[in-house]
């Protein structure tokens, strides 16, 4: 007796797949359960296929979809500005809108966004008043830490 599998089991399989994705959030198994999808469907157009033929389908393209996920958002292609920025950030000269003192948190304005910010949370190692002109001297984290501009330095 030979066994025998329907579209509709590949369908199921998939479903099955699917939802195990949601219990395994590795974003690595909905492939596998797009490929039944695909087998299902082929499975229904063309009737007589063996089932070593319908598995070399699964396999195939599953491994396909899986290699393509990968090759598409591979890890060095999305890499984040984290410890980049300091040297386009280093430097700039802001005005001070909060007062900073030591231990006491400020805030400064820059006329071009920052990294995407026009304000930013400084810190610095002295008394500064609001209104002076200060100039970027290092990043703590997500905080900029501040010191006294030059005079005429803009």
């Amino acid at each position: 007796m030979e066994f025998e599998l329907l579209w509709w089991h590949w369908i199921v399989l998939a479903v099955g797949l699917a939802l195990a994705e949601l219990a395994i959030p590795s974003f690595f198994v909905i492939w596998f359960g797009a490929g039944a999808v695909l087998v299902g469907l082929v499975t229904l157009l063309v009737r007589d296929l063996s089932l070593t033929e319908q598995l070399a389908i699964w396999i195939l393209a599953s491994l396909a979809m899986v290699y393509a996920w990968f090759r598409v958002f591979r890890t060095n292609r999305h890499k984040t500005r984290i410890g980049m920025a300091e040297g386009e950030v280093i430097g700039e000269v802001g005005l001070l809108v909060r007062e900073v003192a030591p231990f006491q948190r400020g805030g400064v304005r820059f006329q071009k966004p920052l990294l995407g910010a026009e304000e930013w949370v400084c810190i610095g190692d002295e008394a500064i008043a609001a209104g002076e002109r200060v100039r970027v001297v290092a990043i703590e984290g997500s905080i900029l830490k501040v010191a006294r501009s030059a005079k005429g330095e803009t």
